[in-house]
């Protein structure tokens, strides 16, 4: 059975940081492809940043050169660091697994309908 488990979530001030980590159990971690994911209140569900089994990486445009993700495959564990922080990077944050990584253009695809296995999420909030 697939587990996904998010921590280090929290309550931060507009510029600061914070280091999301989720732990993966149950399968072959380091072949599937992982991603982050956020929803905001009455907002959909988006793409954040994904890795694939390979190291390839992409972002959403909103968080380029401010969150970096990557993956420890000796830990089986995935993070995404999150620097210089906004108010609305507030959002509760999901990392999600699939065995298959789609592309486009040669860009790793960061849709959520991609992805087969879902965390419980872990709160951000940052306050102006």
């Amino acid at each position: 059975q697939v587990q996904l488990v998010e921590s280090g979530g929290g309550s931060v001030q507009s510029g600061g940081s914070l280091r999301l980590s989720c732990a993966v159990s149950g399968y072959a971690y380091s072949s599937y492809c992982m991603g982050w994911f956020r929803q905001a209140p009455g907002k959909e569900r988006e793409g954040v940043a994904a890795i694939d089994s390979d190291g390839s990486t992409n972002y959403a445009d909103s968080v380029k050169g401010r969150f970096t993700i990557s993956r420890d495959n000796a830990k089986n564990t995935l993070y995404l660091q999150m620097n210089s922080l906004k108010p609305e990077d507030t959002a509760m944050y999901y990392c999600a697994a699939d065995r298959a990584a789609y592309y486009r253009g040669g860009y790793l695809l960061l849709g959520p309908e991609k992805f087969g296995y879902w965390g419980q999420g872990t709160q951000v909030t940052v306050s102006s």
